[in-house]
């Protein structure tokens, strides 16, 4: 690790290798810049036990229409998001385009469903309402004590796990850095680059902090409003190869929340509890106990299945549910989380507009509502950065600098932010 700290300062440090950190790092790469990924385990977090359910639409909430309409971007940019990677690295991403399924069991369960679907035809959103018969002629494995559903034909899946494993693969050799980031390093008032825990420097004109739930409290930066929401998921699979089910089904069963989403040729991600606990979650008998009990209510061959893991992961939390995208109070210090129940959905736009920024030294429209001012009392921007900024901005470590200009080394040509 000494002699990557030793070499210079790369363009962009990003903290966090799940599919965020990935994500932006792949992108950035494309644009010309440098960039490390410092993680000792990438994508061991949030991304590992994602759904991976991309379900603007069946996801959309009253109150979240900036996030419904961010969603709605960031999804209609998967196809040639996964295209492109695809064909970079070879790598299947397992994205399913069979749509989403929302059913209900009781009176009040339909009621439920009916008030979304007002919402959805307010918005002007693809859903269509189904009988119980048109729900299990789409799906047939469903059961027949359901009472009705709700069809996101344009709501999709990925295998978030795949998509994870392929953003890395695209990533140049040298870009992994399997170290703990400890700390940002701060010198003259500005993000300079990241301490690990070796206790050595990783330096960056700029550092992406996309750590997830553990993105809070990161030492020598200003706090962000991030808290982890805890969640068990459980894995299946069917004993004879089939395919449980096509297409990812949400159900209400009694006012209880479950979804099931198919993978690969005969599995199905069980999910989730959704447990504010702090760090302290577990996988617990009875949060298994509960997300089995719905699910092969709603899916009565799930019973016959084998049950292939359980696990909790921590969703990254923020107090209206969106990301926090963008430039934060301390110069050469960009956030990239908070994703909460959406990070496999927001990769493609998360990862466009954090590059955008990186490049360019602007936050593009699509991202500018969800920057970090949205929760403080500042009036002035922090989508924008004007060229004086910019160029004051940019970093040469200070014991590097009679060394690169001796060398004769071009400055970068990256605004830093």
């Amino acid at each position: 690790m000494s002699g990557q700290a030793e070499s210079g300062p790369v363009d962009v440090v990003i903290a966090g290798g799940g599919l965020i950190g990935a994500g932006i790092a792949w992108r950035a790469i494309h644009r010309g810049l440098t960039v490390r990924v410092v993680d000792p385990d990438p994508g061991s977090g949030a991304s590992y036990a994602a759904g991976g359910m991309l379900a603007p639409v069946s996801e959309a909430s009253y109150g979240e229409d900036r996030l419904l309409r961010l969603g709605q971007e960031s999804l209609r940019r998967y196809p040639a998001f996964v295209a492109e990677l695809e064909a970079a690295t070879g790598h299947d991403v397992g994205l399913r385009t069979t749509g989403t399924l929302m059913v209900g069991f009781d009176a009040d369960d339909m009621r439920a469903l009916d008030d979304l679907h007002r919402y959805h035809r307010e918005l002007g959103l693809p859903a269509q309402r189904l009988t119980p018969g048109e729900a299990r002629r789409l799906e047939p494995g469903l059961t027949p004590r359901l009472r009705g559903a709700v069809h996101a034909a344009s709501d999709y899946s990925v295998d978030g796990r795949a998509l994870h494993a392929a953003l890395l693969a695209a990533l140049p050799e040298q870009t992994l850095v399997r170290e703990r980031v400890t700390a940002v390093a701060v010198q003259n008032g500005r993000a300079v680059g990241v301490t690990l825990a070796d206790g050595s420097m990783l330096h960056g004109r700029t550092v992406v902090v996309a750590l997830g739930a553990a993105s809070a409290d990161l030492p020598g930066a200003p706090a962000l409003p991030v808290r982890p929401v805890g969640g068990q998921i459980l894995r299946a699979r069917s004993l004879d190869g089939e395919p449980l089910a096509e297409r990812t089904v949400r159900a209400l069963v009694r006012g209880r929340h479950v979804y099931l989403v198919p993978i690969g040729a005969n599995g199905m991600i069980i999910g989730a509890t959704s447990e504010e606990k702090g760090w302290h979650s577990r996988v617990t008998v009875g949060g298994v106990f509960e997300l089995l009990r719905d699910a092969t209510e709603v899916l009565p061959a799930l019973a016959e299945a084998e049950l292939t893991e359980t696990l909790v992961r921590f969703r990254p939390g923020t107090p209206d549910n969106a990301p926090i995208l963008g430039p934060t109070p301390l110069p050469g210090l960009v956030a990239a989380t908070g994703h909460h129940r959406n990070g496999v959905l927001l990769t493609p736009v998360t990862a466009d507009a954090i590059a955008e920024l990186l490049v360019t030294g602007e936050l593009p429209a699509v991202a500018a509502e969800f920057t970090i001012a949205r929760f403080t009392a500042q009036e002035s921007s922090a989508a924008r950065f004007t060229a004086q900024e910019s160029s004051a901005a940019r970093f040469t470590a200070p014991e590097e600098q009679d060394s690169a200009a001796g060398a004769g080394r071009p400055a970068s040509q990256m605004p830093a932010v």
